[in-house]
């Protein structure tokens, strides 16, 4: 047999291996295989990493990819595109330059744009680094010293319910996991009496995407958000009120000893388990929620510190209630709280951040309604020690334009830079990320997707991004998809 490999064609000339060069190939094929064994086992491949689910107790907690920094997640999330020029991205050329066109912009996403508009209230330097942020905001901008700011965030599109949608689970298409669906399923949580994944929508209403915020997509249904509410009571949480209390306790005993009967029928059943579990979980729930949500006994100080005894602003006293939720949650061990500052139920721009007629008329108002509230609510977990394991989010779907509309007194949608920023477990702070230029308008320096975002607090709870996946259509299926880096920088 001749070794020259490009002379043993077939007839329909496809390349045939001799038996030399087929034994050389077969030894280097067998030693790739086995270094890919080897490196698969020392989790050196970057291989998916499947949580390991015990069917009957889906909630309970589970082993990180590596040491976690956090343990618990609370999102504090601005519905309407918060103006990150009126708010935390500080730039004196927008001042300087305040009614006069910017250069090389002309429609954007609801039509020509008019000129520079310097921001609405004065910025001023805070807490001991001086970082500089506006009166809008004091009481937040006073927690500059325990925030890492991150001005170079951008978005794949200029409409609030995709925007909504993709800061939530990384995709601007719905159907896909949100943020704490995806803790929850790799997690598991500290209290399995209560909701592993709550979201508190804003007391006026849900947001633009409503549900695709805290949906479970095609993971588990038991990772999906259970929505809750200081003002609210949960639906279908209780029996009727003719039913006494000794009749419910009874049949849910009942059913609980018929479940387990049913399930010894089918052993290794996960499906029919994990539904029991939930059933389980809901009459617990009777229990647990009246003790989270009833506020009764939070001290006068706690409520005055808060904003939630305002007998004026009835929309403030009731987001500062949620936020009072969302720290007892928290307390409780509950792992990814999502709490939302904003509702469409009201109209554009009236019940959320979308500023796009009158700015100077509408924020002041919804500050109002955020600053002391979210703020209390920072304060309050670092005073009870709670931000060494609880890592905050502050977020919203894009930025807003450095100019007004032509022909309106608001600003535009901005996905090319805007702000989000992140405080407590494992963040470095204080600590300012990234750069838009001059004039707010894009990000410039260390330009960030919100796949990076996504990754980056993944990291922060001991998951690796790349390694956290479902195999759902064919596809191994990720938060981040198939881009997203860790911002080690602003990791403490």
């Amino acid at each position: 047999m001749s070794d020259n490999k490009s002379e043993n064609l077939s007839p329909a000339g496809a390349s045939m291996l001799n038996r030399r060069d087929f034994l050389k190939h077969s030894s280097s094929a067998f030693g790739g295989m086995a270094l890919a064994g080897l490196l698969a086992n020392d989790g050196l491949l970057g291989s998916p990493i499947r949580p390991e689910i015990e069917p009957a107790r889906p909630f309970a907690p589970r082993k990180t990819h590596f040491p976690a920094r956090a343990k618990q997640v609370l999102v504090i999330y601005c519905t309407g595109a918060v103006s990150h020029v009126d708010t935390f991205d500080f730039k004196p050329e927008l001042i300087k330059r305040h009614d006069t066109p910017l250069p090389g912009v002309g429609n954007t996403f609801q039509g020509e744009n008019g000129n520079l508009i310097r921001p609405i209230s004065q910025f001023k330097a805070r807490g001991q680094c001086g970082k500089m942020t506006s009166d809008l905001l004091p009481e937040l901008g006073s927690l500059a010293d325990d925030v890492a700011y991150i001005h170079s965030l951008t978005s794949k599109t200029n409409t609030h319910g995709p925007g909504e949608t993709y800061m939530s689970t990384g995709f601007i298409l719905e159907g896909f996991p949100s943020m704490g669906a995806w803790t929850t399923y790799a997690l598991g949580t500290e209290n399995e009496d209560l909701p592993a994944f709550v979201s508190i929508p804003d007391p006026r209403g849900n947001p633009q995407a409503s549900i695709n915020n805290w949906s479970n997509a095609f993971l588990p249904a038991q990772f999906q958000g259970t929505p809750f509410s200081a003002s609210k009571k949960i639906r279908h949480l209780f029996p009727p009120d003719k039913f006494s209390g000794r009749a419910d306790s009874d049949g849910r005993e009942l059913l609980k000893r018929i479940n387990e009967r049913h399930l010894k029928k089918y052993p290794g059943d996960s499906e029919l388990a994990a539904r029991i579990a939930g059933y389980e979980l809901a009459a617990r729930m009777q229990m647990s929620i009246p003790e989270v949500t009833d506020l009764a006994n939070e001290p006068a100080s706690i409520l005055k510190q808060y904003g939630a005894d305002d007998t004026k602003n009835k929309n403030r006293a009731d987001f500062a209630r949620n936020c009072i939720l969302a720290r007892r949650l928290l307390e409780k061990g509950v792992r990814f709280v999502q709490l939302f500052n904003g509702s469409y139920a009201m109209g554009e721009g009236v019940g959320n951040w979308d500023g796009h007629k009158q700015i100077k008329a509408q924020y002041p108002g919804h500050a109002h309604i955020l600053d002391q509230p979210a703020a209390a609510l920072v304060r309050d977990l670092k005073t009870r020690g709670l931000l060494d394991d609880v890592l905050v989010v502050w977020c919203t779907e894009f930025g807003r334009m450095p100019t007004f509309q032509k022909g309106a007194s608001g600003r535009d949608h901005n996905p090319f830079g805007f702000t989000a920023w992140l405080a407590g477990a494992g963040v470095n702070a204080p600590f300012t990320y990234g750069a838009t230029d001059e004039f707010g308008w894009k990000a410039e320096k260390d330009i960030l997707s919100l796949h990076d975002f996504h990754a980056t607090i993944l990291h922060l709870l001991g998951l690796d991004h790349e390694r956290l996946s479902f195999y759902h259509n064919g596809i191994e299926r990720r938060l981040t998809d198939v881009h997203g880096h860790v911002v080690n920088e602003v990791i403490a």
